[in-house]
């Protein structure tokens, strides 16, 4: 059964960073868009950012643009995303997702079960 699993979550001052991995297993997601969103309190869930499957094409949220990194090593079948200069607002439960198609939408076929970011001020 396919899973994907996140891991990286803690609580962080602002301006510090994080480094998010979300490992998968049970198949191979290497011909796979991934991405990452994230779920505050009181808000719905929200794109955070997406990697093409072979990490060529990337797109940011503008919330979390220059600041957020993503990246993927398809033989670890494991995607990243580092997180700089982070900010309280970016406080949040972080979901990593997979899908065939290369979306900034939340229909994902395949979600893990989520890291908590939580920045300080």
């Amino acid at each position: 059964q396919a899973q994907l699993v996140e891991s990286g979550g803690g609580l962080v001052q602002a301006g510090g960073s994080l480094r998010l991995s979300c490992a998968a297993s049970g198949r191979t997601f290497s011909g796979y868009a991934m991405a990452w969103f994230r779920q505050a309190p009181g808000k719905e869930r929200e794109f955070v950012a997406v990697i093409g499957w072979n990490g060529a094409a990337q797109n940011y949220s503008n919330s979390v643009k220059g600041r957020f990194t993503i990246s993927r090593d398809n033989a670890k079948n494991t995607v990243y995303l580092q997180m700089n200069s982070l900010k309280p607002e970016d406080t949040a439960v972080y979901y990593c997702a997979a899908n065939r198609q290369f979306r900034t939408s939340d229909d994902y076929d395949y979600w893990g079960q989520g890291t908590q970011v939580t920045v300080s001020s």
